[in-house]
């Protein structure tokens, strides 16, 4: 599985054959990537704000996946159709892709921030084999968090059931967890990687990313955090582009 960040939250899974653009948001200091160099077959949305869904028009040829709140307005606001309305819990197949949809804590006005709401904000959990109750030495499985702050999920079912290999955290705080939290929530996950997201797009969330490394070690997690550059490429096997 490549994992590819093109800044603030905005991440580019291929999987076997199958592509998967996770909110696009180019519109960030951390890439030089034009979305026309983007091919993905599927886009999935975590939630409504505007920095997460602004470049979603530019990929008309991909399916879309959100929650049916979301899925409703791009169909009223940009005549995007070609879409799947998916909700927390639930379990799609997308090409190569087992696609979760897990609980975020955050809010979900949709496009400002205010106003109509998107319904409940969400992180994706991507696999290449289905999530059952028996462990799967063999999948590899990564999770985007979406905008979220701590919470218990991360400890009782995401980390236990789904059993994420990696994940993407936000640790600008301000808007979402800051390093702290997000280190908590690593050694919760149990991940074998770490990789900071959203953070350093706007005043509000700038930090330095040796704080989250810092506290990562301090709660006795094993992980490795990863700090990519901008439209930087890192392999889930372990193995860094």
């Amino acid at each position: 599985m490549e994992l590819t960040w093109h800044g603030h939250s905005t991440w580019h899974v291929q999987l076997g054959d199958t592509n998967l653009l996770i909110d696009p948001f180019f519109d960030n200091p951390k890439t030089e990537m034009d979305p026309e160099e983007v091919d993905p077959d599927y886009v999935l949305i975590t939630h409504g704000h505007a920095d997460h869904i602004a470049d979603v028009d530019r990929f008309r040829d991909a399916h879309v996946v959100a929650t049916p709140e979301i899925v409703g307005y791009l169909a009223d606001e940009y005549g995007i159709e070609d879409s799947t309305g998916m909700n927390l819990g639930g379990t799609i197949e997308l090409g190569d892709a087992f696609v979760t949809m897990v609980r975020a804590d955050h809010s979900n006005g949709i496009d400002t921030g205010y106003g109509t709401s998107g319904g409940m904000p969400a992180g994706y959990v991507i696999s290449d084999s289905k999530p059952t109750q028996e462990s799967d030495p063999e999948s590899t499985t990564f999770y985007h968090a979406g905008d979220t702050s701590l919470m218990v999920e991360m400890r009782e079912v995401i980390g236990p059931f789904l059993e994420p290999d990696a994940a993407a955290l936000p640790i600008g705080d301000h808007y979402t967890m800051g390093p702290t939290q997000a280190a908590i929530a690593v050694d919760w996950l149990d991940v074998d990687y770490a990789f900071p997201m959203h953070y350093d797009t706007f005043p509000a969330i700038e930090v330095d990313t040796d704080d989250f490394v810092r506290e990562v070690k301090a709660t006795g997690s094993d992980a490795e955090v990863v700090v990519l550059d901008g439209d930087e490429s890192f392999t889930l096997d372990g193995d860094a582009y």
